[in-house]
Order: C-alpha cells, then structure tokens, then sequence
C-alpha cells in the first residue's frame, strides 16, 4: 500500500481531539480496536456552582473524582494511540457511570460528606444536569463506538477508574481490579494478563462489582455486545506523576498483548458482537 493510501486509510479511521461543555474527547485511531473511557475523570464544576457548597478540600477527596485515573487515561491513550472519551466535570454534580433512574445518579451523601447543593434538588435542576452533561457524555461514548462499526470494527471498550487505599479503616489489599458482568472476554484476558506479574494483587469483581444495571459499560457495552471490562486502580499507586506513568505503561503492554491476540482466528471472538446479557437482567 502506497503512504498516500495509508494515510487517507488512518484518516478515515481516526477520531479527532475534541472537548465540549460536559466531554473531552482525546484524538486516536480505531484501527488497533480499542476506545478508552474515564466516566469520573475529574474534579472540576461548571460556573455558576461553587463547589456545590462544600469546603474546597472536599473536592480533592475521591468522592468528588477518581484520583489518578484522567492521567493514566490520556498517557495510556497517548501511548496506544487510540481514543478516549473523559468526562469534563465532577461526579457530585452527576454521575456518568450510574443510570439514568439511579437514586445515586446525583450524589446527596459521599463517605460522610452532605452535599449542600444536592441535597434540597429539584426535578427541573435533575433534569438540567442530564441534558447538559450526562447525556452528552453518552453521545459522545456512542459517536465513537459508532464510528468504529461502521468501519467494521468492533471495538473493546476498557473504562478506567480508581479506587480508595482504604475503606472506614480497613485497607485494601488489591493494587488493581477488573470489574466485569456477564461478558468474560475482556476481563478474563485482563485477569490472566496482570496476574502475571506475582508482584500485584488483582481483585475480580472486588472490592466493587461490575454488575451494575445502567452504569456506563452496561449502556455501551452489554447492550451492544461488545467486549468490555472497568479497570480500577487503587489511588495511592497513582496519585502522583510517576505513578501514573508506571500503570499507563503496564497497561500498554497488557492492552498490545490482549489486541494481539485479537487479531488472530483463535481469539476472534474478541473482534465480535457477542450479546450475554447481564447478571441483573
């Protein structure tokens, strides 16, 4: 194939770098088969919102965001250089990886923090918040996925989250976890890979589930049978610079395996649209 042919075949491939008032989408391309998402990806609010009255500290804590995961998500886009999709605001003013009809869509209560400006909420300010930044994130994911399928790929969907060190006073022994519900393909391949390393600890389905009816791999990935799998990192390990670097790395060295094992007959139904419904079905 001719540089000029290569070139316009990436073209037609890729997804541009783009950002609007609720998403930021980083620029990759679809060929490797991979779309990255980071549903709590920062701590920031909109204007006009404060700091949805609480103590500026509060925002620094993990109720506000997942410390550590929006680094490693654009290194690690950067490194396999294929998409992301990032939420641009807090998880306290909604929540990207919850449905729309969950009770914890609009956090009241976090780890012992009242949320002031959720707490008295009224139905039209819910319903604003859908619409200007929940929905969008949502668009935004599908965009992507839809672009990728309508070029004949199906693409893995990974979703990169963090978690605490510690919960009311008990520590955490994992340095990572994957999540997954019915859809073993991802996950097991991400299991199998990691715990090659007899230096880390790598939690299934702990310390949270994936079986979550509605949250954002459940929408994007069971509904459409496509391979999927949430990728949570424990918080101290990344919570600096070099940290990030470091699982940004190790996961690209798992994701270039697990897409190479893709791209062969034996493995193919990675590269398929495989429907297993969902433990909360």
């Amino acid at each position: 194939m001719s540089t000029r042919l290569q070139n316009r075949h990436a073209g037609e491939n890729a997804v541009c770098a783009s950002s609007s008032e609720a998403v930021v989408r980083m620029a990759g391309s679809l060929v490797p088969g991979l779309i990255l998402l980071c549903d709590h990806a920062g701590n920031a609010l909109p204007a006009g919102y404060g700091t949805l009255g609480l103590p500026p500290a509060e925002l620094a804590r993990h109720i506000a965001y997942d410390i550590g995961s929006a680094g490693v998500t654009r290194r690690l886009a950067s490194e396999l250089g294929v998409p992301a999709v990032m939420t641009r605001f807090s998880r306290l003013l909604i929540d990207c990886n919850r449905g729309e009809d969950d009770p914890t869509l609009i956090m009241r209560l976090s780890d012992g923090a009242v949320i002031p400006a959720n707490r008295t909420l009224t139905d039209e300010e819910r319903t604003k918040r859908v619409n200007r930044y929940y929905r969008p994130y949502h668009a935004a994911v599908a965009e992507v996925v839809d672009l990728a399928l309508v070029r004949g790929i199906v693409p893995l969907l990974l979703s990169i989250h963090s978690f605490t060190p510690a919960w009311r006073g008990v520590a955490r022994p994992w340095h990572a976890a994957v999540l997954w519900d019915k859809d073993p393909r991802l996950a097991e391949a991400l299991l199998t890979a990691l715990r090659t390393d007899g230096g880390l600890m790598v939690g299934d389905n702990e310390p949270y589930t994936g079986r979550l009816r509605g949250d954002c791999l459940w929408r994007h990935g069971t509904s459409r049978g496509l391979p999927h799998a949430i990728l949570e990192i424990r918080q101290d390990l990344i919570a600096s610079e070099a940290g990030e670097i470091e699982w940004a790395m190790r996961l690209a060295e798992v994701m270039r395996h697990i897409l190479a094992d893709a791209a062969v007959a034996s493995a193919s139904d990675l590269r398929a649209v495989r429907f297993y419904g969902s433990h909360t079905d």
